[in-house]
């Protein structure tokens, strides 16, 4: 058992005396310099005050140019005819009332009424455009309700460039959110139609459904993309967020507000996918592909002589090839392996051009020239 003697008791006293006095005066400085701190003021770190101050002005001076989007269609069924509802979001692009948003938004609707501000009125559809999920549709309402946005250029964008998204998600109207661009130059696939959409910007901003058609805008309040799609396997936001790029847009807007559709090329046929498994059973060599399927009457393809494979049907419904039409190779030197592929080569051509087209015909390789009419109606 340790003891403590009568000179370590007095040792302790004095320790406990002055470590007392440390106390009190350690105490009472912090008491004066609390006293102190209370009475200096606080100063905000300005880079965070310029932040907010940047989020809170452009919300003030470009919500009131996103509108609430509803749309009613009719669903008949066995039992009777049944309304279906729903809603989006968009941008007023100009004062005669023109408003971008999404396709999908639109698509099929018998109904539209745009909200904006606290008025409702009736829309109807201009222009639209399944390939890019983009569409027009045009309220008549007074022109001091038309606040518009400016549209912007997606071109230069950065990743970690500051970004806010401004919509009506699950139908809360003119809801801000905030984030980054996460990333740039997605191919972005429609599953329904099976198109995809090229360059789209990635972002962590907020985006739900109610969102699309809203507008991505850059820290100046100018648009940069069209908030169109989420990633989530949950269903809500994750913070991986889709949007159409603006110049997009800006290159197709004339012709949807002019015409009601986007013009473009067209070869004239339809196309088979090829796979290396088809494609070895029909001999051909290529590993993959797009094969001629049909060749339509009139059409540039068909003045330049291209062949379409032969097909039967089938007890189930399905086609058995028997002889392989001309698979493209390539257009322009540009290489052809699938339909996006196909897409991207005449992304940039115009009807009434003329193409190289690259061929495989019957184990020889050849070019043709093919002159692009504009794409029909039904083939849109």
């Amino acid at each position: 058992m340790y003891r403590v003697t009568g000179k370590q008791l007095a040792a302790l006293a004095i320790l406990s005396a002055l470590f007392a006095g440390v106390i009190v005066t350690c105490a009472q400085r912090a008491m004066d310099s609390g006293q102190r701190s209370e009475e200096r003021p606080v100063l905000a770190d300005p880079s965070v005050a310029s932040d907010e101050q940047n989020n809170i002005e452009i919300y003030r001076e470009y919500s009131p140019a996103v509108v609430n989007i509803t749309s009613k269609s009719y669903a008949e069924t066995w039992f009777g005819v049944y309304p279906q509802e729903g809603s989006g979001s968009g941008s007023i692009i100009d004062d005669k009332g023109h408003i971008l948003t999404n396709y999908h938004v639109v698509q099929g609707t018998q109904q539209l009424d745009v909200q904006i501000e606290n008025e409702k009125y009736p829309a109807r559809l201009i222009g639209s455009d399944p390939d890019n999920d983009l569409a027009v549709i045009k309220v008549n309402a007074p022109r001091n309700h038309l606040k518009t946005i400016k549209l912007g250029t997606s071109k230069g964008l950065q990743v970690g460039q500051k970004v806010l998204a401004i919509g009506n998600p699950f139908g809360l109207q003119h809801t801000l959110t905030t984030g980054i661009i996460s990333g740039l130059e997605r191919p972005l696939r429609d599953p329904a139609s099976r198109r995809t959409i090229e360059g789209a910007i990635q972002t962590d901003a907020s985006i739900n459904p109610g969102n699309s058609g809203g507008p991505l805008l850059n820290a100046k309040g100018e648009m940069i993309g069209i908030n169109t799609a989420i990633y989530s396997p949950s269903g809500g936001s994750v913070g991986i967020g889709f949007a159409v790029p603006v110049d997009t847009a800006n290159a197709i807007i004339p012709d949807l507000i002019g015409k009601g559709y986007v013009s473009r090329p067209w070869l004239g046929i339809n196309i088979m996918p090829l796979n290396r498994r088809a494609a070895r059973l029909l001999g051909l060599p290529v590993d993959e592909g797009i094969m001629v399927g049909a060749v339509y009457r009139g059409s540039g393809a068909a003045a330049a002589g291209l062949r379409a494979a032969s097909t039967r049907d089938t007890v189930f419904g399905g086609l058995v090839i028997v002889e392989a039409g001309d698979v493209i190779v390539s257009i322009d030197g540009r290489p052809v392996t699938n339909s996006d592929d196909l897409q991207r080569a005449l992304s940039d051509r115009h009807p009434g051009q003329t193409v190289s087209v690259e061929i495989i015909r019957q184990g020889r390789r050849m070019t043709v020239q093919v002159r692009l009419s504009e794409r029909p109606q039904q083939a849109r």
